[in-house]
Parts: structure tokens; C-alpha cells; sequence
């Protein structure tokens, strides 16, 4: 409501709408204590009437034109109070009063020189409007304004944690009614130029939240990133500009670069519900050509920071994963920065596998470097082996994986589109991709295999990446140990040219640096390129330059060792092994622990082709507690996954 403010003024002055009395008449109400307020101002005397202290008191929102000497004072009689600043150029003010015929010559100078410093106290909010355009302009700034103040709320900290999930809670008294922001949409909250979206629930629990407080869940409130109590407005969210693109997709259709960017920001940003996403994937893994592969790549890198390089040639390998073992990842890189090539080597902590690059490579160094760290490295010593967390981050994959995840949606091809992404902002220039098939690898024939290697070399040209793609042996775990710390173990007898080296971890890992290698224009051809590669691992210069990558990064001085707690599995009859269950394997070995316990895993005994006595050692457990071993123990006992 719009107060009606008592002046003395004659009741057809023109101007305001306005209750007029005499000097007395005001006098006398004012020692009556009919006035919430009053002042002086140009000769007149202006009160606004007690009985809005009722209105407000009901619940409704009171506006009233103010005078700046009165704030102090007017804030101890409200609850609430919102000081809405109208200024405009001396120019327009000049003719806007000269025109109202109230005053003229000295008396607009004088009214214009007039300057009232506004100090506001503490709990006072502010909202400047400039009134410098048309009487229309104005009247749309200052209704934005109010409607802003109207929906004011403070933010609190709210005591629950619902994982990724952005989550707002009013009290079901708030002071902008709860219930009209209840439903399937989501809601916008603001504050100090920074906003967002999240899903309103209504609390009647404890804590108790006050009915002009706003809760944010733990999530929410890390990513509105303002202190507990500062004023945020809250509106509904308004309908996705891309949201005719997330239909057309759901279609069928096909989009373009612009399309799956608007579409990804307003997925970032929180403008779409769970249930929405999934649809907009699962229609994604039934409908992606080649050309959607390159824009949902190029989207995609758009989104994230790019990191520059001084260097003709920046190499990078990426395996598609799922094979236990197979760590050549920690000895690919040495060899290559050895031979003088930048590899600034980025990798994933395991998912659903008993380890990945990152955890191994952990064992015995930092790996959660930052992207200045990664650049020192590199500079010093050619290479490095790092977690991707901190470096490509990806908020996109934040929300994709949370709902890709837990509802088994898999793609390939969008798949490619997000490696290649990276790569392309990690500032590779040549990608090698490592892609094992076998019946139990992600892709189970070496056809599936050579059509999506031939995807990645296609979409990676039309990126400007050169990008060499190869189907591997993924039917057997390659070497011996399972497990972040046992995967080193074999890793270090590769470097160190062990006769108990693995003799497939050999050959993989040297296959994929000679291939790299002859990237080099001065080597050129994969056969040097191969013997470059066998040189510098037979010479000790690869164990050399792995040392000075793990202390360049920060070396433990406790690096993490096979735990001495053990179970010894044993063949129960005369066999001969035809095939290892590679899904059964890396199973036991995360029931033992891994890959959080980098010392627990699955050390092999028994390879494809042995011939097995009755009693023979297949394999040993390895667990940091009783507990984890006896439960991988009885996942072995009931299959031990080599047949």
C-alpha cells in the first residue's frame, strides 16, 4: 500500500495526493501521538499517520515518500525497513521542479544545493533507482525496486547436506508466503550481483527458521558464496531460453554448437530438474552424429579454462579404462619426457575400478596439483602425472555424473566428446587413445573398438588435435598387481628393468611411447620411435626421469606399500587357466578396499595359459583390516574369477 502523507498544504495544491492541515491542527495531532513520524522540509510540515504501524503490523508492505533526516529515527518504529534512493541529474531535477510551478528562481537553486549525507545504521537496507529517462523508465525502475524489497529475504546456513543438489528452505510462516513458490520449478536467489537456482522445500523442523530468513542447504550455500544474513531476493525461475532445444533433442533432433552452449549453461546454472537432464541423455546415447560430437566437444571446452603452452608439441594418452592393472600410464610418461617431449599428463581418480591413474601415482606423490604447479613441473622436468580434479574441472560432468551414474546411462560417444573437450583445454596438441575390448572391457569387440577409435581421430582433426586412437587386448588384467600400491610395485620393476617385471605391462607401456615418440619430426616413424623407447627404459634414463617427476610434484616420505595383512587364494584342482574374470578381480579388490586404501588390492599369481597343480597360488589379497579382507576373502571363496 501506498501511505497518504499528512502536510501542511493546502488541500488543492496540486501535486500529491495528500491530507492537508494547518500548522495547529498538525501541532496538536503530533502531541496527540497520532504521527509514526514527521519532519520539516521547504517551509511545511509532513507526518506519515501512526495507524500504518497496523498495516504493517497485518502483513502488508507500506511505502511512503520519506525524507532522509527521518531514517535513523523511522528504523527504530518498523521492523523493517528499505530505503529506496531516487536521484537524478542536476539538469533534469533543474526543470522537473522548475515545472511543477511550486518554486521558482533562488528557491530551486537553493532546493537544488540542498545536500542531506545519508548514513543508514546498521539493518537498513538501501536500493538506488537513477530517474534519469522517461517518466515510464522511472516508474519500471522503481516497481523493480519495490518488487525486489518485497521478496527480500535473509540467507542462513542451513543444517543439511544434500550432496550436489542445490536446496532452499523457507519456514511455512515466511514473510513471502511459502506455498506460492512450492511446485516442480525451481527458484532464483540473488544477492550482490550473484545468483542461484535451487529446488524450495518447506521446513517445520529444527532449527527453527525466522519468517524472513531463507535456508540453503550446504551445497547452495557454497555456490551463492555470500556471508550468513546478507538480504537476497528470491522469484521464480524463469523458463530456459534453451528449453526448445532440450525439446528438439528429446525428439531426436540435431543441434548445434550455439544450441548445446545455451543449453549446458542453463544446465550449470541449475535451470533444469534431474528428471529433465536424464532425458536430454538418454535421447543423447540413441541419437549423435559425428557433426554433434564436434559441437557438444566444442560447447563443452567453452566452459572451461583453457591452459596455454610454449611448446610446438604437447603430447597426452587417454585410455577408455576398465581393464584391471594396466598401468602404463606411470610409465609412458617418463619415457616420453626423458626422450624431451612435454607430457603434462592429467588422470582420473577410479570410479567403479579398484584404481585409476591418479590413485596409483598417489602413493608416492602429490597429485592434486594446480595448474601453475602443472606448468612449474613440466618446465622442469618435461612431465608430469597430476589429477585432472583441480586442472579441467568440469562443473558440466558435476551434474551429468550425478544423475549418469546412478542410473547406468553410458555413451560413447558422448563420451569422446568430453575426453576430447579436455584435451583440447588441457592445450594438448597429439592425443593417443587407449582403447581395450574385450568380454568383459567397456567395448567387448574389436569392431566397437576400431569404429570408436576412428570417432576420436575424426572429431579430434576437426578440433585441431592430432589424435591416434588403438584397440588393444582388454580380456586379461595387464601385469600383476590390482590395487593402487601393487600397480607401483609393478610400475617401478618396469623402470628399474626387474626380471619380475611383468612382461605385458613391458610391452603395452613401450608400444604406446614409441608411438608417441615418433610424433618427434626428428624421429618420425613408429619403429625409431619404438627402439627410442626400449632405449631409454634399458638405459635407467626412464626410471631417472621418473624420479625427478615424482619429487618435482612433492614425494611422500611414507610412500604407500602392499599391506603385510593378506589372504592367499589357491587353485582347488589340476587346471589350466582359460580365462581371468577381470570384473570378478577388480570387485574382490575393492571389497579389500581399494582404491581409498591405496595398500589393499589383488596381487596375481596365476596369468592365462598357466597350467595349475591342485593347491597352486592364484592370487593374494591384500587389506589394511580384518574386516575388509575376511569380506573380499568370502567374495573369492564363492568365485575367485579365474577359470
Amino acid at each position: 500500500m501506498f501511505a497518504t502523507r499528512v502536510i501542511t498544504r493546502p488541500a488543492d495544491a496540486g501535486g500529491e495526493r495528500h491530507l492537508a492541515m494547518s500548522d495547529a491542527e498538525f501541532s496538536a495531532a503530533e502531541r496527540a501521538g497520532e504521527f509514526l513520524i514527521t519532519w520539516s522540509a521547504h517551509g511545511l510540515r509532513y507526518g506519515l499517520p501512526r495507524t500504518l504501524a497496523g498495516d504493517i503490523g497485518a502483513g502488508r508492505h507500506v511505502i511512503a515518500n520519506g525524507s532522509r533526516a527521518t531514517i535513523t529515527q523511522l528504523a527504530t518504529r518498523v521492523p523493517r525497513l528499505v530505503v529506496v534512493v531516487v536521484s537524478a541529474p542536476s539538469v533534469a531535477l533543474k526543470d522537473r521542479i522548475a515545472g511543477r510551478g511550486r518554486e521558482s528562481g533562488d528557491a530551486v537553486t537553493a532546493r537544488l544545493g540542498r545536500q542531506v549525507d545519508l548514513v543508514l545504521p546498521d539493518g537498513v537496507e538501501r536500493v538506488d533507482v537513477v530517474n534519469d529517462g522517461s517518466v515510464d523508465a522511472g516508474v519500471a525502475r522503481f516497481v523493480a525496486a519495490i518488487t525486489a524489497a518485497d521478496h527480500g529475504l535473509r540467507v542462513v546456513p542451513y543444517p543439511v547436506d544434500t550432496w550436489r543438489e542445490r536446496v532452499a528452505y523457507l519456514p511455512a510462516d515466511s514473510i513471502i508466503g511459502a506455498n506460492d513458490y512450492l511446485g516442480p520449478g525451481r527458484v532464483e536467489i540473488a544477492a550482490a550481483g550473484r545468483s542461484i537456482r535451487a529446488s524450495l522445500h518447506v521446513s517445520e523442523a529444527q532449527p527453527a527458521l525466522a519468517d524472513d530468513e531463507v535456508g540453503l542447504s550446504r551445497q547452495a550455500f557454497e555456490d551463492l558464496g555470500v556471508p550468513a544474513g546478507t538480504r537476497v531476493t528470491l522469484s521464480r525461475s524463469s523458463s530456459p531460453a534453451s528449453r526448445d532445444a532440450l525439446r528438439a533433442k528429446v525428439k531426436g533432433a540435431v543441434l548445434t554448437e550455439p544450441e548445446y552452449d545455451r543449453l549446458f549453461r542453463d544446465i550449470v546454472e541449475g535451470r533444469y530438474s534431474d528428471a529433465e537432464v536424464a532425458a536430454l541423455l538418454v535421447s543423447a546415447t540413441r541419437h549423435l552424429g559425428d557433426d554433434e560430437v564436434v559441437a557438444l566437444a566444442r560447447a563443452r571446452s567453452s566452459m572451461m579454462t583453457p591452459v596455454q603452452w610454449d611448446e610446438p608439441i604437447v603430447v597426452d594418452k587417454h585410455s577408455i579404462g576398465g581393464v584391471p592393472g594396466s598401468r602404463i600410464t606411470l610409465i609412458v610418461v617418463p619415457i616420453v619426457a626423458a626422450h624431451g617431449l612435454a607430457m603434462p599428463k592429467t588422470s582420473s581418480r577410479a570410479i567403479t575400478s579398484a584404481a585409476g591413474t591418479a590413485d596409483a601415482m598417489e602413493t608416492l606423490a602429490r597429485v592434486d596439483l594446480t595448474a601453475d604447479e602443472v606448468r612449474a613441473t613440466v618446465r622442469r622436468v618435461r612431465g608430469c602425472i597430476a589429477w585432472n580434479g583441480r586442472l579441467n574441472h568440469s562443473a558440466l560432468d558435476d551434474v551429468m555424473n550425478a544423475i549418469t551414474r546412478p542410473l547406468g546411462i553410458d555413451s560413447n560417444r558422448w563420451s569422446v566428446a568430453s575426453i576430447l573437450s579436455k584435451k583440447l583445454t588441457a592445450g594438448s596438441t597429439h592425443v593417443i587413445v587407449d582403447l581395450p575390448w574385450g568380454p568383459q572391457a567397456k567395448l567387448r569387440t574389436a569392431e566397437e573398438a576400431l569404429e570408436l577409435g576412428q570417432l576420436f581421430e575424426r572429431v579430434g582433426a576437426a578440433l585441431g588435435l592430432v589424435v591416434a586412437a588403438h584397440a588393444t587386448d582388454g580380456s586379461a588384467p595387464i601385469g600383476l598387481g590390482v590395487g593402487p600400491a601393487l600397480e607401483v610395485r609393478d610400475v617401478l620393476r618396469v623402470l628399474d628393468n626387474d626380471p619380475a617385471a611383468p612382461a605385458d605391462l613391458v610391452a603395452k607401456a613401450v608400444a604406446f611411447a614409441g608411438r608417441i615418440i615418433a610424433w618427434d619430426p626428428a624421429v618420425a616413424s613408429v619403429d625409431k620411435g619404438r627402439a627410442r623407447a626400449l632405449e631409454l627404459l634399458h638405459s635407467g634414463a626412464a626410471r631417472e626421469k621418473f624420479d625427478e617427476i615424482v619429487d618435482a610434484q612433492g614425494r611422500w616420505t611414507s610412500p604407500a606399500r602392499p599391506s603385510t595383512l593378506t589372504h592367499r587364494v589357491h587353485a582347488e584342482a589340476a587346471r589350466r587357466v582359460g580365462r581371468i574374470d577381470i570384473a570378478r578381480i577388480s570387485e574382490i579388490a575393492r571389497r579389500a578396499g581399494t582404491p581409498v586404501d591405496k595398500k589393499a588390492g589383488v596381487d596375481l599369481a596365476a596369468r592365462v595359459g598357466d597350467s595349475l597343480r591342485r593347491g597352486d597360488l592364484l592370487y593374494t589379497i591384500h587389506a589394511s583390516t580384518a574386516c575388509e579382507l575376511d569380506g573380499a576373502a568370502s567374495v573369492a571363496a564363492r568365485d575367485n574369477g579365474i577359470h
